[in-house]
């Protein structure tokens, strides 16, 4: 047996890592796990150029656990190690990384302190974050020499033992044994959760434990049908060829949605369609990014993409990392270009994963546009369910902007679909006002804003459907973009002065009466914030309606999405009374000579304008309904 001293020349390193090697322990089974994968994966690759000559035979990973011993175990039947091997990489070029680490960690953020976890390559030590001992059995593949199996061990001090052990099997075992403050990792259902979380698609297969399987007897019950028994079988932790490893020729439809259930087992509902990634040049990259149907609560979409590095899990936290507008996508990247161990931060900053972010945004409009042109039907039914998706780049992402404008569709309130070329052409005869601008009219709600949308459509006016959780940003977006246009919700305010016609209607009330008659309707709304106004409007339009300044209320609804106008969210909202002075009902109302009578009818027409606006609520709404049943019964 060979005893010996790690030399290293910061005192009690073995604390230090165990307290601050990762912030999340856990991350020490995915390091073994990838060891173990390293080491398969290299001696398949001696044996495809022909330098290991020998039976590959089975290359399954075992991970065993022994809740009584309190071990835990990673079995992989790879290249192997020889004395002077573990002597290299354990005890001289690991620990002086080790030693390295720690003297830069020191007053590092968590972030920094990953950063450089992944700089040193500290993969092993890791284990020593949940061991109070740990063990290395290791045979080299090598044949001849100095190649018997070899054990080496270390209670977390700078003390080790080498000894020459009989071991049949070439390979490495690392054995943990399980500190008392990390016993949470002696729990079958705790190595299974990590096992899945950082191993569902290793190109090795993993096998942890096993399973009960129901197999055919080959025998049949009474009514003809097949008899089946429980069989205990290893249980596989992962897919070892996932579908993003695979070629596009080599899947149909139903493999991409059959992928897609696998990485989201909850998500009942098929994705819209996807895109396979699948680059080598400037950097490497494959992945499959799914569209699914956007939800009207965004931030539910988040954290969906995976991001792995030769099928081992980095993260899905992917912000930063990819385009904002991205992140509403589901699926999986892959790229060795993107490092194992590192902060997000190091993420954002890295130049590769910058070009793979663009290249990505490329690719996603390519195919947006693809299915556009080829099959733009298609591409209109599946309108609705991208639309959030694709105004959230197009508002956060210029580069997107400029290709989606090819494709974005306007909707309106007959269910019609435009580009921005065809609907400015549908609109430009009528919706142009003397200043030669393009008004583009628009309802957040058709429900609500119905009596608007019918007197604009009388009109001839067109009207946009913009009722999405985005609308109000993405409004203020395209006015930035679009030369000599505004845009107008359909009950800013009365359409013909939207839109600027200057052929209005002949006033039936003269000024002085329109002065006797505003303090009737400013002594309904009292101290509510409300304008009172008087236009000439057509007989066929209500007597009264209310409309809300654009600007005050866009900004209001910006400010509830967090658009940087947090203090219009706390000013009261403001509207104007419009007073239709051509309306046979506002005449009788003048005329009027019982005072009481007079204020009930102003009332009523006042109340009927807001219950159109959904402004009439508690016991305004209560007094209006029992005020009309009176006035039915006279």
């Amino acid at each position: 047996m060979q005893k010996g001293t790690i030399n290293v020349q910061t005192e009690n390193i073995f604390p230090i890592i165990k307290k601050f090697l990762y912030s999340d322990h856990e991350i020490f089974l995915r390091e073994l796990i990838s060891n173990a994968v390293d080491a398969t994966q290299k001696l398949k690759t001696l044996a495809s150029m022909g330098k290991f000559k020998g039976e590959l035979g089975d290359l399954t990973i075992k991970v065993e656990l022994d809740k009584k011993k309190g071990t835990l175990k990673v079995i992989d039947r790879g290249i192997g190690m020889t004395a002077d091997e573990v002597d290299k990489y354990i005890n001289q070029i690991a620990l002086s990384s080790a030693e390295e680490f720690v003297k830069k960690y020191k007053g590092k953020s968590e972030e920094d302190k990953n950063a450089l976890i992944g700089h040193f390559g500290l993969g092993f030590y890791s284990a020593f974050m949940v061991s109070d001992k740990v063990e290395i059995l290791t045979k080299t593949y090598k044949k001849g020499g100095a190649t018997k199996a070899v054990r080496w061990e270390c209670d977390g001090s700078p003390n080790y033992t080498i000894e020459e052990i009989d071991k049949k099997e070439r390979g490495t075992e690392i054995v943990l044994h399980i500190s008392d403050d990390s016993k949470e990792f002696l729990e079958e259902y705790k190595i299974l959760e990590l096992l899945k979380k950082y191993s569902k698609f290793l190109p090795v297969p993993i096998q942890f434990g096993f399973e009960d399987v129901q197999e055919k007897t080959g025998k049949k019950d009474k009514d003809g049908n097949d008899e089946y028994k429980t069989v205990k079988k290893p249980r596989i932790i992962n897919n070892t060829v996932p579908a993003w490893t695979k070629k596009p020729s080599e899947l149909k439809d139903e493999d991409y949605k059959a992928f897609y259930h696998e990485l989201y087992p909850l998500n009942f509902e098929d994705p819209l369609f996807w895109i396979h990634l699948n680059v080598d040049y400037p950097f490497k990259l494959t992945g499959i990014l799914y569209f699914p149907k956007v939800k009207k609560n965004i931030e539910v979409q988040r954290d969906k993409i995976q991001l792995y590095s030769n099928q081992v899990f980095v993260t899905d936290s992917v912000e930063g990392i990819v385009p904002d507008f991205l992140t509403l996508l589901h699926g999986v990247l892959d790229s060795p270009d993107i490092p194992l161990n590192v902060s997000r931060s190091f993420l954002q900053s890295d130049s590769n994963v910058k070009k793979i972010s663009n290249h990505i945004m490329k690719k996603v409009s390519d195919k947006l546009e693809e299915i556009f042109k080829n099959n733009r039907e298609d591409f209109e039914k599946k309108w609705d369910d991208i639309k959030v998706f694709i105004q959230y780049g197009m508002i956060s992402e210029p580069k997107f902007y400029e290709r989606a404008e090819k494709f974005y569709l306007f909707k309106n309130i007959e269910g019609k679909y435009f580009t921005f070329e065809e609907y400015k052409k549908h609109i430009e005869k009528l919706q142009t006002d003397k200043d030669k601008k393009l008004v583009y009219l628009y309802t957040t709600n058709a429900d609500e804003q119905h009596a608007y949308i019918e007197a604009a459509k009388e009109k001839g006016y067109d009207v946009l459907e913009m009722d999405g959780v985005l609308d109000n940003h993405f409004v203020n977006t395209l006015e930035q973009k679009f030369e000599n246009s505004t845009f107008a919700r359909v009950d800013a305010d009365i359409i013909d002065k939207i839109i600027n016609k200057e052929d209005k209607q002949p006033s039936k009330l003269s000024e002085k009466e329109q002065e006797k008659l505003k303090p009737v309707f400013e002594k309904i709304v009292g101290s509510e914030h409300y304008t009172v106004i008087f236009e000439n409007l057509s007989e066929k339009d209500m007597p009264v309606l209310i409309t809300q300044p654009e600007f005050m209320r866009r900004m209001k609804d910006m400010s509830k999405l967090g658009g940087g106008m947090d203090y219009m969210g706390t000013m009261p909202d403001a509207y104007n009374l419009v007073v239709n002075t051509n309306h046979p009902v506002i005449s009788d109302i003048l005329n009027e000579k019982d005072e009481e009578k007079q204020q009930s009818l102003a009332k009523e027409v006042t109340d009927l304008a807001k219950l159109s606006q959904n402004l009439l609520k508690g016991q305004e709404l209560t007094d209006f309904i029992k005020r009309s049943v009176e006035l039915i019964g006279k």
